[in-house]
C-alpha cells in the first residue's frame, strides 16, 4: 500500500478550494470548464459514452448537486453543492492503493493519480467517502480533480489564469483557490471569517477544501420594521458615496 508524505510541518503548503454555498447558483459553469480543460490536459481524455442518449456515461471531475433545505422557521431554499476531490491531508484513497498510482504530493498537498501505474482496481473509489473518484471505462483507470496542476504552475499563462479552471469560470465568485496551509492567505482568512467547515470531519481524513455555509435569508421577521431612508444615512462624502452607502445598507 502507498504511504503518505509528512505534511504536518509548519509552513506546509496546502493548495485547495474554498466553496461558498451561499453564492453558488448551480449554473454548472465550473463543471463544464473543468471538463473542457482536463479533457486536453493532465487527465486527458475525459471520455463520454452515449452523451445524448437515455443513459449517458462519462467522466466528470466536478459534479454539482442541488438540494432543497428547510430552516428552523420552515422556510425552504435551494442549496447547490459542488463535489470534487477534497485533497485530504490523510486520504484513504492513497493509502489503499496497491500500486502507488494514487499519491499525495509533498510540495503542495495535491492528490493525483498516475495513469501509467493505475490498474483500475477501484479500491480508491471504494475508500473515498466523498465519491470523488471517477472510473474511465475507455482507459480503464481512475481519474479525479487535479486542481488543474498543469494550469496553476503554467508560466505560459497570464498570472490571473494560473488557477483552476473551475475557479476562473465561476460567474458568482463562489469558488476560491489558494494556500490553506498559510493562515495569512486570502482563503484562510475567508474560512475564518465565514466559519468554513470540513466535509464529514468525523471521518478523520482532514480535507483541505473547505465549504462556507449559506447565510441566513432575510424575511419579514428579520428585516427592519421601518425602511431605511436615504436622509438617515447622510454624512461625510459626496452624494454618490452616500448613495452607494445607502444601497449597501438596504441590500445587505
Amino acid at each position: 500500500m502507498t504511504s503518505l508524505p509528512d505534511t504536518s510541518g509548519p509552513g506546509q503548503k496546502k493548495l485547495g478550494l474554498v466553496i461558498d454555498l451561499d453564492t453558488c447558483v448551480g449554473c454548472q459553469a465550473c463543471a463544464v470548464s473543468c471538463k473542457e480543460w482536463n479533457t486536453q490536459g493532465y487527465s486527458a481524455p475525459l471520455t463520454d459514452e452515449d452523451p445524448y442518449e437515455a443513459n449517458p456515461l462519462g467522466v466528470w471531475l466536478n459534479r454539482i448537486h442541488g438540494y432543497e433545505v428547510e430552516d428552523a422557521r420552515g422556510n425552504s431554499r435551494a442549496v447547490h453543492f459542488p463535489r470534487s476531490c477534497l485533497h485530504c491531508e490523510e486520504p484513504a484513497c492513497v493509502t489503499v492503493c496497491p500500486t502507488g498510482a494514487s499519491y499525495k504530493r509533498a510540495e503542495d498537498g495535491i492528490v493525483l493519480v498516475n495513469p501509467d501505474t493505475c490498474i483500475g482496481c477501484k479500491l480508491c473509489s471504494w475508500a473515498c467517502p466523498y465519491g470523488a473518484r471517477e472510473y474511465d471505462h475507455d482507459d480503464g483507470v481512475m481519474k479525479k480533480c487535479t486542481l488543474c496542476v498543469d494550469r496553476i504552475y503554467n508560466d505560459n499563462l497570464e498570472p490571473e489564469d494560473r488557477q483552476p479552471a473551475c475557479v476562473r469560470a465561476c460567474p458568482t465568485g463562489a469558488r476560491h483557490f489558494g494556500d490553506l496551509g498559510d493562515p495569512q492567505s486570502d482563503v484562510s482568512k475567508l474560512v475564518a471569517a465565514r466559519e468554513g467547515h470540513d466535509l464529514l470531519p468525523d471521518m478523520g481524513y482532514k480535507p483541505v477544501n473547505k465549504y462556507l455555509p449559506p447565510r441566513p435569508r432575510r424575511d419579514a421577521s428579520t428585516s427592519p420594521a421601518e425602511p431605511l431612508r436615504l436622509a438617515e444615512l447622510a454624512g461625510k462624502g459626496d452624494v454618490m458615496e452616500r448613495l452607494f452607502g445607502w444601497l449597501d445598507k438596504v441590500l445587505s
